[in-house]
């Protein structure tokens, strides 16, 4: 994730994600964060982009355990448990 296509941050934008940031720990699991307003039509936006096909193909090599599902596609929401505003 070092250098996003262009094309593809301008879809993230473009379809509700912000302050969108990937946590990597050292034993591979990674973790995301966004503000959206709703997380649904977000997904579905990206969805139907055809920008990110390309980037999730890209992109799954570096995922294991996906049971054929793009990396998009098995993203888990978290709750959360606590906020310090």
């Amino acid at each position: 994730h070092a250098a996003v296509w262009p094309e593809m941050l301008d879809a993230l934008s473009a379809t509700g994600w912000h302050n969108y940031s990937l946590f990597l720990r050292e034993d591979g699991l990674l973790v995301g964060y966004l503000e959206t307003e709703d997380f649904a039509a977000a997904q579905a936006g990206m969805e139907a982009a055809e920008v990110n096909a390309r980037w999730q193909k890209e992109m799954a090599p570096f995922f294991e355990s996906l049971d054929g599902a793009r990396p998009d596609e098995a993203m888990k929401p978290l709750t959360e448990v606590f906020h310090l505003a």
